[in-house]
């Protein structure tokens, strides 16, 4: 009917059946312009009931990437769509309006990169009654935003991936729970850093030295986070007595609470190395951004 319109699947849940869908294409030259399927942490790992944190716990970091990358594999070069996912498949997951959530999306949307063309989260607000809607703030359902339109550290991870840059900078060092990316902007670059694993594995807060090299002129830096302390309207709420149903100047209060905060990190510049320190406690985000002033040429920082 029209050239314009894609069509694909299986959408399926788990990743499965991609293998038999795309065969089943092929060999009877159905049209497939992409695949598309959704995916948990928790799906398949533990046994029949469970309780989530026991299915999390037997999970694996990055499981999420390593399915994507086989779903691209069966793909066959095909787009791949995840058009559901979260930080669990339970819809009263208290996770969910953790910081913990919101270093699972950075995590899980970083690692993605390459490998998916969409990756949807599931799912925008609170305001969804696939099994039943508490009228409760902070219920753990599955929304970036509560019923009151709050937002979540979750949403809040969304705003800093929403305004990184473009071009992803090579990253050297490793560790067990610290991720680090960098990413250029036109005027400034990102160093995006979470500390997570999944619960009952150990971790602890980590104090972390970045160097960054090429950087000729620094005009200034900044962190923005994401963690117990900040940009956490449910630590708030807990403190008001957990009201059901919270009065409009009580949700304006959440709100205020809920927002990223820019807070000068102090630095230190030797020759065209740039030496930043950050401690990130457990299930921590923490976005540096560096703001240059271009001088002759391209800086390249690595």
């Amino acid at each position: 009917m029209d050239a314009r319109l894609t069509v694909g699947g299986p959408a399926t849940a788990n990743n499965e059946w991609i293998t038999e869908f795309v065969d089943f294409c092929e060999h009877n030259s159905v049209p497939l312009d992409f695949v598309s399927t959704h995916h948990y942490a928790t799906d398949a790992l533990g046994s029949i009931g469970e309780d989530t944190e026991t299915q999390l716990a037997h999970s694996r970091r990055s499981i999420l990437r390593e399915w994507a990358q086989e779903t691209h594999r069966k793909a066959r070069g095909r787009p791949v769509y995840y058009t559901e996912w979260s930080s669990s498949s339970d819809p009263r997951d208290h996770l969910h309006d953790e910081p913990y959530t919101a270093a699972v999306v950075v995590k899980t949307m970083m690692e993605a990169t390459g490998l998916v063309q969409g990756y949807s989260f599931w799912t925008f607000t609170d305001i969804f009654e696939e099994n039943y809607m508490p009228a409760t703030a902070f219920q753990g359902g599955f929304g970036l935003l509560t019923l009151q339109g709050v937002p979540k550290p979750s949403f809040r991870a969304f705003e800093l991936l929403h305004r990184l840059g473009t071009e992803a900078l090579p990253v050297s060092g490793a560790h067990d729970t610290v991720d680090v990316w960098v990413v250029r902007g036109p005027d400034a670059v990102t160093v995006l850093l979470t500390n997570h694993v999944l619960p009952r594995h150990p971790i602890q807060t980590e104090s972390i030295r970045i160097q960054l090299t090429g950087l000729l002129s620094p005009r200034g830096v900044y962190v923005e986070r994401i963690d117990d302390d900040h940009a956490n309207p449910r630590k708030l709420w807990i403190e008001m007595g957990s009201p059901a149903l919270p009065k409009p100047r009580e949700v304006e209060q959440l709100r205020t609470a809920s927002r990223i905060v820019r807070e000068p990190l102090q630095w230190k510049h030797e020759g065209d190395t740039l030496h930043l320190d950050v401690t990130m406690p457990a299930h921590a985000i923490a976005a540096i951004t560096v703001e240059l002033t271009p001088r002759r040429g391209h800086e390249d920082p690595r």
